[in-house]
């Protein structure tokens, strides 16, 4: 088992195994927030936190849910909130108490990817 916090410890992580690959992506947010994602199912991962301890962002095409710790603001993970949901969700690895030096890190280029017009709004 392999689990991790945010800085404030107020939300946990917990994962079977530590990714073999994790990756960084250049859109918008992700630049942003310097995150390296590890990509899961969501019955992989349990999350626990007390009433409130997490906080959401939901922007652009609005179906993924970015989720941080509300009170140190750690970026933690997201969740895709699409009607029909694809079973995966991304666990920001740099909340995991793994060696990153030992993973692969693999460039996604989100910034390229199109942007609608209804999600401007």
């Amino acid at each position: 088992m392999i689990t991790g916090s945010c800085h404030c410890g107020a939300v946990h992580i917990a994962v079977a195994e530590a990714p073999a690959i994790v990756t960084s992506c250049n859109c918008s947010i992700c630049r942003r927030l310097g995150t390296l994602c590890a990509y899961y199912r969501p019955a992989e991962v349990t999350v626990t936190h007390a009433s409130g301890a997490l906080d959401s962002y939901i922007w652009g095409d609005r179906c993924i849910s970015f989720r941080r710790c509300a009170t140190c603001g750690c970026f933690t993970h997201w969740e895709d909130i699409r009607p029909e949901p694809a079973d995966r969700m991304g666990v920001n690895a740099r909340m995991l108490d793994i060696d990153l030096d030992a993973i692969t890190v693999e460039f996604c280029d989100g910034a390229s990817f199109p942007i609608s017009a209804e999600s401007k709004t």
